[in-house]
């Protein structure tokens, strides 16, 4: 095992920070009444929730009212479908076109294919090279029967940024809910609601320093999507279940300190981002994916020709250096990623991806150790390689 450690999947999940830590540990032990009961213990803990729920509005340009907390991102986004689907329904019309992307997170993608199922059509929007969804590409697919635009709003794989707020105003002006997938964008890059033009948008504490089991669900007023899961009828008659109080108070106070210092802090991760980038773009037959410029702050991904992801994976967590390749959420999976085939790499190559994404523990020394190791394991599994062919050190596929 190596007497190093850096942790580079911060894409994935983050540590808890001591503010979020501090906001959630006394509603463990003290402040732990239930906040739907109406005695006064317990409506310290209402309180305290409505008091979380205007902090994550803030930090959105958002109203407090417009803010309804859940499980995570995936419930998140499946609300926003589903519930469009079923409002739609209530009105009338029981199926209805949906327009999407091809490198969206599962949680849109599955659901999407759920509502194909249920009659609805969907329109799964080319990007291109970089990963970037062309805005007039979304107009041309609006129909008349189009409810819902649904668009990430950074992706999760290659840290490319969408332009939400020119396909919100493009959505707005054909009167077309918009939906934006922010769970790898709140926290890391400026959020505005407003500017951004969305009806919808999901996020997820644990990827900002909150915790997990905990996200939101933004909701323009007036608009009320019917509740995804029925019981008790908490937050407002929305989503039931016990409010998670710990959770909303530990999201809430980690949203603010990232969002208080997200221009110093955007610009350090940027700057040694762009040295991984620059260190590792340097390898024979590498290639940078997702989008040069417009991508999050931490996130540098690759793919090396000749090399297979997991491999690569678990030669770095020998050397102490935690990263992904593709998706932390489906990593499992030995398919290439579905992003790495949407902006046309070829299976071969999207086989051998890597993905580093850079947190607030990250430092220099870490960027270099990884810039050390890194392409010592990347020589030595493709000296392993029947892909690669080591006379001409180049991939099979390019003799």
């Amino acid at each position: 095992m190596s007497e190093h450690f850096v942790y580079a999947d911060h894409a994935a999940t983050t540590a808890v920070t001591d503010t979020a830590l501090a906001a959630m540990l006394p509603h463990f032990t003290r402040d732990y009444g239930n906040p739907s009961s109406l005695y006064r213990f317990a409506q310290e803990g209402k309180t305290h929730l409505e008091q979380a729920r205007a902090q994550v509005a803030a930090c959105l340009n958002a109203r407090p009212e417009e803010i309804y907390f859940t499980s995570g991102g995936t419930e998140a986004d499946n609300w926003a479908l589903r519930g469009v689907a079923e409002l739609m329904a209530l009105k009338g019309k029981k199926t209805g076109h949906i327009i999407t992307t091809a490198i969206e997170h599962h949680a849109i993608l599955h659901t999407a294919q759920y509502l194909e199922k249920q009659g609805y059509e969907v329109t799964y929007l080319p990007v291109d090279g970089d990963g970037l969804v062309d805005p007039a590409a979304v107009e041309g697919a609006i129909r008349p029967d189009t409810i819902l635009s649904s668009v990430l709003a950074a992706n999760n794989e290659i840290g490319t940024i969408q332009p939400i707020a020119e396909i919100g105003a493009i959505a707005k002006a054909h009167k077309v809910l918009f939906h934006t997938d922010a769970v790898q964008a709140v926290g890391h890059i400026p959020v505005d609601v407003e500017a951004w033009n969305v009806d919808l948008l999901s996020l997820s504490g644990h990827k900002f320093g909150g915790p997990k089991g905990i996200g939101a669900l933004y909701m323009r007023k007036p608009l009320r999507l019917p509740a995804l899961i029925q019981g008790g009828g908490q937050e407002k008659g929305r989503r039931s279940g016990t409010e998670n109080v710990p959770g909303a108070a530990g999201m809430a106070a980690a949203l603010k300190e990232a969002v208080d210092h997200l221009p110093e802090e955007s610009a350090r991760l940027a700057a040694l981002r762009d040295k991984l980038i620059a260190g590792l773009s340097k390898l024979p037959y590498t290639r940078l994916t997702g989008h040069p410029a417009k991508r999050l702050p931490g996130t540098a991904s690759f793919v090396f020709e000749g090399v297979e992801g997991e491999a690569l994976l678990l030669h770095l967590d020998a050397k102490g250096i935690c990263a992904s390749s593709g998706s932390a959420c489906s990593s499992a999976s030995l398919d290439p990623s579905h992003v790495l085939l949407a902006i046309g790499l070829p299976h071969a190559i999207a086989h051998g991806s890597l993905r580093l994404s850079l947190g607030s523990d990250n430092t220099e020394a870490d960027v270099d150790y990884i810039l050390k190791e890194v392409p010592a394991v990347v020589a030595y599994l493709r000296e392993m390689s029947p892909v690669w062919d080591k006379d001409a050190q180049k991939p099979t596929w390019e003799l």
